[in-house]
C-alpha cells in the first residue's frame, strides 16, 4: 500500500503552496520593491522546476527526454511571445 501513495506528488503539492504563500508576503510585507522582485523571482524559480521535475516528470524517463525538452521550448516560446506581445501593444503603444 505503500508504494500505492503518490508521496512525492502530495509534497510537492504542499511545497507549492508554501512558495505561493511566500509569494503572496509581497502583497501584504512592507518592503522595498527589489525585495519584492527577489522573492517573486526566487519562489517562481523553485516552484517552476518543482513542476518539471516532480508533476512533468522531466526527470523519470531517458527515452522521452528530448520531446520534453522540445515541449519546454515550445511553451517558453509560446509565453515569451504572448508576454512581450502584450507589452507590446498595450504598453510600449503600438497600434495597428
Amino acid at each position: 500500500m505503500k508504494q500505492l501513495f503518490p508521496i512525492r506528488h502530495v509534497m510537492g503539492y504542499l511545497a507549492s503552496l508554501v512558495l505561493s504563500a511566500a509569494a503572496l508576503t509581497v502583497i501584504y510585507a512592507d518592503l522595498s520593491d527589489s525585495a519584492n522582485i527577489v522573492i517573486l523571482l526566487i519562489t517562481a524559480l523553485i516552484q517552476a522546476s518543482l513542476q518539471l521535475f516532480l508533476f512533468m516528470h522531466i526527470g523519470e524517463n531517458a527515452e522521452t527526454k528530448t520531446e520534453l525538452y522540445l515541449n519546454i521550448a515550445y511553451a517558453l516560446f509560446v509565453g515569451l511571445v504572448t508576454i512581450f506581445g502584450t507589452l507590446f501593444i498595450f504598453v510600449w503603444g503600438w497600434y495597428s
